[in-house]
């Protein structure tokens, strides 16, 4: 894996997307949390060919501006860059970036960590008792 690696998502904005619908909120617009899933969504998609056998990703750090509202109908587009890889090899960083029709909607960093996934349910699941 090297840096430089793209990805992208097109979608239309739903109800079910809405601040009013996800409970961020009582305005009908793009809910903020829903955005941040599609970046994170567009980040790990990209990256997963390039995973050994038994590894994902997941999400730990996002720090990602919502600078302006987007309407139920309205298409968004979502944009990932690979921009440092830490030197242990396991931590991600991306640039990221949302549009929708009209321009901007949001941008910053988003961090995922390489995990072995079983070896990670099985530590969340331990705390269970």
């Amino acid at each position: 894996m090297e840096t430089g690696i793209k990805g992208e998502k097109r979608f239309t904005v739903t109800s079910s997307q809405l601040a009013s619908s996800v409970g961020s909120g009582l305005v009908n617009v793009f809910a903020t949390p829903m955005m941040i899933a599609a970046i994170e969504n567009t980040a790990a998609s990209s990256i997963a060919p390039y995973l050994a056998q038994g590894k994902t990703t997941v999400g730990t750090l996002v720090n990602v501006s919502h600078v302006s509202a987007t309407p139920e109908g309205m298409a968004v587009r979502i944009e990932t860059e690979l921009t440092e890889i830490a030197p242990n090899g396991k931590v991600l960083t991306f640039r990221v970036t949302a549009y929708d029709e009209a321009g901007l909607i949001g941008e910053g960093t988003h961090q995922r960590a390489i995990v072995d996934r079983e070896r990670f349910e099985q530590k969340a699941q331990a705390k269970l008792g």
